[in-house]
């Protein structure tokens, strides 16, 4: 394991448990509530496992945050700037798909991030309904991929943008031979907006 990935592992870890407690959830309350094993959320939360995609999705939603919100460090401070360098790369172990943060960590309810994924990859989230309610827009900036919400595939090419809730299933597949690169802008509404 590289030492940034060590580091963004450490990162999840600490991030995760502090969420897990601020929500009162024990090991097995989230087991239960995310449908992820008591032992492997306990590898996680000790940055003993490298975690996949899917995994940190089922996460994300027993803990009601976007998967994003994981990579952000614990405690994130208000700094309305993120430098590039302070954006570490996390790559996927399954699909090999890397992603990026790029949003300030903590002082917005929107988060963006840009991902890269390698072409004939796939990745399927399990994802469900969640409190708050989370919106997120997929912007196609390279090449094309296929984008299925719940049973409708949107295929989509450089330029287009799909908007949808985190509210079902969600697979995303690059039928091509060729990277595609898109950025997700994810929004995290507030009761108001519903």
């Amino acid at each position: 394991m590289t030492e940034q990935a060590s580091s963004l592992n450490d990162r999840i870890a600490e991030r995760v448990r502090e969420l897990r407690a601020a929500r009162g959830l024990s090991l097995d309350a989230l087991a239960t509530h995310c449908g992820v094993s008591r032992s492997m959320i306990s590898l996680i939360e000790r940055g003993e496992s490298s975690p996949t995609a899917v995994l940190l999705e089922k996460l994300a939603t027993g803990l009601g945050v976007a998967l994003a919100s994981l990579f952000e460090p614990a405690r994130a401070g208000n700094d309305p700037v993120a430098r590039l360098a302070d954006q570490p790369l996390w790559r996927d172990p399954h699909s090999g798909y890397v992603r990026r943060n790029v949003s300030p960590a903590g002082s917005s309810p929107i988060q963006i991030v840009e991902v890269a994924f390698p072409p004939k990859a796939r990745v399927a989230y399990e994802s469900g309904a969640r409190e708050p309610r989370i919106h997120q827009q997929v912007w196609v900036l390279e090449n094309s991929i296929e984008v299925t919400v719940g049973e409708v595939c949107h295929r989509l090419g450089a330029g287009d943008c799909l908007a949808h809730a985190l509210d079902r299933p969600v697979s995303y597949h690059n039928p091509t031979r060729s990277l595609t690169r898109y950025a997700v802008v994810i929004a995290t509404l507030p009761s108001a907006w519903r």
